[in-house]
């Protein structure tokens, strides 16, 4: 039976899930039984729509019998009936009747079990009673039979005689009399009629305990199904409110940002303001003690200590008080609170074109026609710009005095943070690359021309590349501190006990980077103290949190250049090089995830190579960092 199962399923109808029953056939192709059909219209009414594609129908269609696919529905519930079920399974036997249950009374007497039932005189006699069907002549042309229960129920009601035959064609006991009234039927004994039936109720029952076991296997892969939909839709959830927590996470780091040079501008106006007031009152106590002076003079009435004293005091000279203008720098508050409204402004705008392009998609793809066809929408085609009008689509925060940034696509947030000091936050993935579009490799020669390229190029050049790199709070290990404003990672003494999460690592003292990156160029150096136990790379966004494999390097998410000790090794998939040793403290990571591949580079006045890996990335890219030494630091340098 189970090579059937699809077949049973193509020939099943999607509304009452049985076997098609007198099928007809939509204009959109799709078939039900006829009753099912009609039943759906009825309730539903005009419009009329298929209950499978929902295609709509303004007036009811004229619906014809399938006659090819009703024969093949009986070929299949022929054939299905003739197999026998997978499980060894068999319908129980006919149970006997037990000798208490077959104890039948004798009509005579009504005291003693009969042994014998007379079908003539339609009575049964115990032994006793029996003689006289034995000894009299009278009797010996009277048929005798084991006792027969309800004698009465077994009587033919129309002749009054004992109905020991069964019409098939009727369905229904007869007597020798109703013969007559049967000449075209094929009547047979009912023992005869009793075990054919028998043999037919023991099939049926066959063939419905496997539907019944079919049955109860749809219903089992329902549920999986179910299960399964309810588990995936619980890690995109995660998944989702991780996305989140990020970008909230950004969103309250330029916050705070923001608020801390404001703070520090508001210490700085203050602290110059307490300096001027503690002169002031230093000048008003000087000119206070002058004036008591001088009216103590003006009180003396002889003349000589009025002149000696007087004359002193007119030696004295006052000037008035000046009060510098101390006011905050108006450019860096105004700056900073436009960054903020931009920001806003941004967001807001693009959830309205995400908003407004689900509803695009959304009506361009319910709209369906008479026959049940969903209308694609047509992929928008990027357009291709040049590094001039790349350099063109630039702005400048208002009151902001550093250099001017790009400006954001619709999937991106606008730069944020105080002039001079900004800060790009993405709502996914981060292209922070400072150069116009690079173009999408298209051959193996060209990746290696791009990888030579970056290999020739000086420490500045790289520098052109520079992305900002902080710590995902999320994902660091609970003996990891972060600090510096989350750019500097090192091992605790003691258990952070930082809060329970999915990203977050359990196993290995290891932290990721926030940001992640899928396209673009982006470089990154990392300052290590106490560089003997420690580790840089990259890793997929989908390598483990937990167990040994979660290690950087030891899987096949993950790349990454390891100090153990005085030996340094570059480590992927568990398989390590080792790598000659460098007294350079500071490491240089430059990410290419348009030609694929990432370089290691020991930076010291130059770069020098250390390690490269050429990878055809399939995921986002996050800086991975490993602490493990007790004093072992890592701190991300500024992009300045």
């Amino acid at each position: 039976m189970a090579e059937l199962f699809p077949l049973a399923e193509e020939l099943s109808c999607s509304v009452c899930l049985e076997p098609f029953k007198e099928p007809v056939t939509t204009p959109c192709g799709h078939n039900f039984c006829r009753s099912c059909l009609d039943e759906t219209w009825v309730v539903q009414g005009p419009p009329y729509r298929c209950p499978q594609c929902r295609a709509v129908y303004q007036v009811r269609p004229q619906l014809h019998k399938n006659t090819v696919l009703c024969a093949v529905v009986e070929q299949f519930l022929q054939a299905e009936q003739e197999r026998t079920p997978v499980d060894d399974w068999t319908p129980p036997a006919r149970s006997a009747t037990s000798s208490s249950a077959t104890q039948v009374a004798c009509d005579h007497c009504l005291k003693e079990v009969a042994v014998k039932t007379c079908l003539v005189c339609m009575a049964s006699f115990c032994q006793e009673h029996l003689k006289p069907h034995f000894d009299s002549p009278a009797f010996q042309d009277h048929p005798l039979q084991p006792p027969v229960r309800n004698l009465l129920l077994r009587k033919c009601p129309q002749h009054n005689r004992l109905r020991e035959l069964f019409c098939p064609e009727h369905s229904k006991c007869i007597c020798h009399i109703c013969l007559g009234e049967h000449k075209t039927c094929s009547p047979t004994l009912l023992s005869q009629a009793s075990a054919q039936m028998e043999n037919k109720l023991r099939h049926k029952l066959t063939i419905m305990y496997s539907h019944i076991s079919g049955a109860t296997r749809a219903l089992e892969d329902v549920r999986a199904k179910q299960q399964s939909i309810h588990d995936s839709m619980n890690r995109k959830m995660e998944q989702l409110r991780q996305e989140y927590k990020e970008m909230k996470a950004a969103i309250d780091l330029a916050e705070s940002t923001s608020t801390r040079k404001l703070k520090d501008e508001e210490k700085r106006v203050s602290g110059k303001l307490d300096a001027i007031y503690q002169v002031l009152v230093k000048k008003r106590n000087e000119m206070q003690n002058v004036k008591a002076e001088v009216e103590l003079a003006l009180a003396k009435g002889d003349e000589f200590e009025f002149l000696e004293k007087a004359a002193k005091l007119e030696g004295m000279t006052t000037k008035p008080v000046y009060i510098p203008k101390i006011d905050p720098d108006h450019e860096l508050v105004k700056g900073v609170y436009q960054s903020a409204l931009d920001l806003k402004s941004e967001l807001k705008r693009s959830l309205k074109q995400l908003q407004d392009r689900k509803a695009e998609e959304s009506l361009g793809s319910g709209d369906m026609g008479d026959h049940g066809s969903e209308s694609t929408p047509k992929a928008t085609r990027p357009v291709k710009k040049t590094p001039h009008q790349e350099e063109k689509k630039t702005r400048k925060i208002p009151g902001a005095s550093g250099p001017s940034h790009s400006s954001p696509s619709s999937s991106k947030l606008p730069t944020f943070g105080a002039p001079g000091q900004s800060m790009d936050f993405k709502t996914t993935v981060l292209d922070d690359t400072p150069k116009a579009n690079t173009p999408q490799p298209n051959s193996t020669a060209l990746k290696a021309k791009v990888l030579e390229n970056f290999l020739a190029k000086s420490r500045a050049e790289l520098l052109e590349y520079s992305v900002k790199v902080i710590f995902d709070y999320n994902t660091a290990h609970n003996k990891v501190v972060l600090s510096d404003s989350y750019t500097t990672a090192s091992v605790a003494d003691m258990v952070q006990h930082y809060r329970t999460h999915p990203q977050r690592f359990t196993y290995c003292s290891q932290v990721l980077g926030l940001q992640c990156y899928k396209k673009g160029i982006h470089y990154w150096e990392v300052e290590l103290q106490k560089n003997n136990f420690c580790g840089v790379g990259i890793c997929y966004g989908s390598m483990e949190r937990q167990g040994p494999e979660s290690r950087l390097g030891r899987n096949a998410n993950s790349w990454c250049v390891e100090w153990f000790n005085n030996k340094i090794s570059a480590w992927h998939n568990n398989v390590e090089k080792t790598l000659p040793s460098t007294k350079a403290t500071r490491v240089g990571v430059l990410l290419n995830c348009d030609h694929g591949f990432v370089i290691f580079f020991a930076v010291t006045e130059k770069v020098s190579l250390m390690y490269k890996y050429k990878v055809d990335f399939t995921e986002a890219l996050y800086p991975a960092f490993w602490v493990f030494s007790v004093g072992t630091k890592l701190s991300i340098c500024s992009s300045k």
